[in-house]
């Protein structure tokens, strides 16, 4: 797929169904951000790839009200990072616009594969990090929702461009 194909055709469904994420799949998602720029190439971010069924129950009680549509998710990626891991020049800090970088090329690679890439900031920050053990010191910048777009369940939202 032409990379102006991806941009036109990735979208933020929220009706999902059940597709099985492979440890293939996985690597190429990771990939796919190992090459995004960022500077210095620092590669700031830390991606957990949750698709483990105890844990993806475990989210259900993590997720803002409005976004229970998470709970047909197939994997969860929770996005990490921290400013010690990235540049500082002129006051601004560049952690965050690196990660950002790293998960849309993650969102592109996973609508060529034919997945749905979810981004929310609807789910709490802390029961996120204590469901993954994640380190206090460690940001959680966003989950990304991964999935198959639904025949069958229609959200609002959801309608073709």
């Amino acid at each position: 797929m032409k990379v102006q194909l991806a941009i036109q055709k990735r979208r933020s469904y929220r009706g999902l169904e059940y597709v099985e994420v492979t440890e293939k799949m996985i690597s190429e998602l990771a990939f796919a951000a190992s090459l995004a720029p960022s500077c210095f190439n620092n590669q700031p971010w830390k991606f957990i790839f949750v698709r483990k069924k105890e844990l993806l129950e475990k989210f259900k009680t993590a997720v803002s009200k409005g976004n229970e549509w998470t709970n047909d998710a197939s994997c969860i990626i929770a996005v990490l990072s921290k400013k010690e891991l990235d540049c500082k020049s002129q006051g601004i800090e560049y952690y965050m616009f690196d990660t950002g970088l790293g998960v849309g090329h993650i969102l592109l690679k996973a609508t060529e594969m034919g997945l749905v890439a979810h981004v929310i900031d609807g789910y709490s920050h802390e029961k996120t990090k204590r469901i993954l053990s994640i380190p206090e010191e460690w940001n959680v910048i966003s989950l990304i929702i991964v999935g198959k777009k639904s025949k069958k369940k229609k959200m609002i939202g959801d309608e073709s461009r």
